[in-house]
């Protein structure tokens, strides 16, 4: 039997709107909230979850502590950039998200380590790892509004 495609609601809609304001509410509080059941609400969003739209996870301050840091690398390739580029960059520690884009980069990277050292070794140790990178240029974040990270043991 063949799965159907995820289509959201007005329902679906309301349901990730509360999960955004509290990932931890209860299935039974927001139904009473949107007069559903809360059946509904939890088989809505496993479906979610499972069709890979929807993801819920703590996430943490990345400029709470002073030591730490979160920056965006810019970087232009020797090839194309190709899953596989993207995946092995990605696995590295501290690497928060791998953005294939237009533009003067070929990808962007998210990184959000516990200090300048860590970086250092991202930046030189870590990437040169990776192989096929021509060139890098690092955006660092000196402060931010409503920015969250994962925590991936930094």
């Amino acid at each position: 039997m063949k799965e159907r495609p995820l289509v959201l609601d007005e329902v679906d809609s309301k349901i990730i709107e509360e999960l955004q304001q509290n990932g931890r509410e209860s299935y039974k509080n927001i139904a009473r909230k949107l007069g559903v059941s809360d059946g509904t609400v939890r088989l809505r969003t496993e479906r979610m979850i499972k069709h890979d739209y929807l993801r819920i996870t703590a996430s943490v301050n990345p400029l709470y502590f002073e030591n730490s840091l979160i920056a965006m690398v810019g970087i232009n390739l020797e090839e194309r950039a190709n899953t596989d580029i993207m995946e092995r960059i990605a696995a590295v520690s501290g690497v928060q998200s791998v953005i294939n884009v237009s533009g003067r980069f070929d990808l962007l990277v998210e990184v959000f380590v516990s200090s300048r050292n860590a970086f250092r070794q991202f930046l030189v140790d870590d990437l040169s790892n990776v192989g096929g990178i021509k060139s890098t240029e690092t955006f660092m974040f000196l402060d931010a509004i409503n920015k969250w990270a994962e925590h991936k043991k930094i």
